[in-house]
C-alpha cells in the first residue's frame, strides 16, 4: 500500500499552521472593515467563516459517529462537544499526527506477517485521517475562501483603495485554495486502489488549471457584481440550482442519512458554481466540456455588455486591465486544462511514464476492501 511518508508529515504540520493563520487573519480582516464602519463587509466575511465551520462541524461529527458507531458512547459525548464549539477540525489533526508520527517516524520494515499488518493498519489510519481532513478542507474552500477572494477583489474594483489586509486576504484565499486542491487530489490517490500516484508535474499542471479557471471565473463574477448585485445574485442561484440539480440526477451515496445526502448536493451544488466537481468518479470528457465552454460563453459575455455599458465606478484603464486578466486566466487555464487530461492525468501520464510505484501500490492494496468515503466521493 501507499506509505505516509515524512514528507507528507511536514506537509500535515503546514497545513495546521496555514489553517490557524487563515483563522487569524479572516478575523483581523473583518474587525478591520468594523473599524472603518464598513459593517456590511465585515458582517459578510464573519457570515462566510461561521456558515463554512458549521457546515464543515456538521460533516466532520457525522463522520466520526459513523466510523465509531457501537463504541463508547462517552467519546462521542465528548467528540459532539467539541464540535458544538466548531473544534471538530483541531480533533481530526490531533488523530492525524498521532498516527502519522507513527506510521512516518516510528514504523519499522520487518519480514514478520503481523507486524507488516499492524504497519500496514497504521499507514491505513494516517492516510485515511489526512483524507478527512482534506475532503473538510475542499468544503471550507468553496463555502468560504473562495467567496471571500470573490468579495475582496470586488471590494477593490469597487473603492479603488487598497490597504496591506486586503492583499493579506486575497494571498492566504489564494494559498487556501492552492493547498485544499492539490492535497486532496493527493489523499484521493493515496485513499483508493485504484487511483494512479498524483506525481509532481501533475500536481502543477492540476493546479494552475484549477487556480486559472477560478480565478478567471471570480473576476467575470465580480465585473457582473459591479453592473448590478441583482444580476449577479440571480446568476449565481441559477448557477446553484443548475449543479444541485444535476448531483440530484447523478443519484449520490455518499453520505448514510438522506438528510446528510441532501446537505452534501447542496455544498457539491456550491462547488460547481465556481469549479468542475465530478463526484462519480466516472470518465467526464463531456461533462468538463460542457461546463467550461459554459464558462467561456458566460465571461465572453460580460465582457461584451461591459464594452457598451461601462459603470461610472470603476475608470475605463481599471476595466481593461481587469478584462485582459479575465481572459489572460481562462485562455491559460484552459490550456492548462487540455494539458492536463491529455499528458499529465495519473493515468495517462503512467502510461507515458515508468511509474513502477503506482503498479506496486495497486498490486498491494488488493487486500484494502474498505476505502474509506473516498470512494463515494471524487474530483478529478
Amino acid at each position: 500500500m501507499m506509505k505516509f511518508t515524512k514528507q507528507n508529515f511536514v506537509f500535515l504540520v503546514g497545513g495546521i499552521i496555514i489553517y490557524v493563520v487563515d483563522i487569524g487573519v479572516d478575523f483581523w480582516v473583518a474587525s478591520k472593515y468594523f473599524c472603518q464602519g464598513q459593517y456590511s463587509w465585515s458582517i459578510l466575511i464573519l457570515c462566510f467563516r461561521g456558515l463554512s465551520s458549521l457546515i464543515t462541524q456538521i460533516f466532520s461529527y457525522e463522520w466520526f459517529k459513523n466510523d465509531w458507531e457501537g463504541t463508547d458512547t462517552g467519546k462521542l459525548k465528548w467528540i459532539f462537544l467539541v464540535h458544538l464549539f466548531q473544534c471538530g477540525i483541531f480533533i481530526r489533526y490531533w488523530f492525524a499526527l498521532k498516527y502519522g508520527c507513527q506510521a512516518a517516524y516510528k514504523q519499522k520494515s520487518s519480514g514478520d506477517a503481523s507486524e507488516t499488518n499492524s504497519s500496514n493498519f497504521i499507514q491505513k489510519q494516517a492516510i485515511d485521517a489526512v483524507a478527512d481532513i482534506n475532503m473538510l478542507k475542499v468544503f471550507k474552500t468553496f463555502l468560504e475562501t473562495t467567496p471571500q477572494l470573490f468579495v475582496q477583489i470586488y471590494i477593490l474594483m469597487e473603492h479603488g483603495k487598497t490597504n496591506f489586509y486586503q492583499y493579506a486576504a486575497i494571498f492566504m484565499s489564494f494559498c487556501g485554495i492552492s493547498f485544499s486542491m492539490v492535497d486532496y487530489q493527493i489523499s484521493l490517490r493515496k485513499s483508493l486502489p485504484d487511483k494512479a500516484e498524483f506525481h509532481v508535474p501533475s500536481k502543477f499542471i492540476y493546479l494552475f488549471y484549477k487556480l486559472l479557471t477560478i480565478t478567471s471565473w471570480i473576476l467575470s463574477i465580480s465585473l457582473i457584481t459591479l453592473l448590478s448585485v441583482r444580476i449577479s445574485v440571480i446568476l449565481l442561484i441559477f448557477l446553484w440550482i443548475c449543479g444541485f440539480t444535476w448531483t440530484l440526477k447523478q443519484h449520490t451515496t455518499f453520505c448514510k442519512s438522506k438528510k446528510m445526502e441532501y446537505l452534501y448536493r447542496t455544498v457539491v451544488g456550491i462547488i460547481l458554481i465556481f469549479t468542475f466537481f465530478n463526484i462519480k468518479g466516472r470518465k467526464s470528457k463531456v461533462c468538463v466540456s460542457i461546463y467550461y465552454v459554459t464558462h467561456i460563453v458566460v465571461t465572453l459575455g460580460i465582457l461584451f455588455v461591459y464594452m457598451f455599458w461601462k459603470p461610472s465606478i470603476i475608470e475605463e484603464i481599471y476595466l481593461i486591465i481587469v478584462s485582459i486578466l479575465t481572459i489572460f486566466n481562462l485562455v491559460l487555464g484552459i490550456i492548462f486544462l487540455v494539458v492536463y487530461y491529455r499528458h499529465f492525468h495519473p493515468t495517462t501520464y503512467c502510461q507515458q511514464q515508468p511509474c513502477s510505484d503506482e503498479v506496486d501500490g495497486v498490486a498491494k492494496q488488493k487486500d484494502r476492501v474498505k476505502t474509506g468515503r473516498f470512494q463515494n466521493f471524487l474530483m478529478q
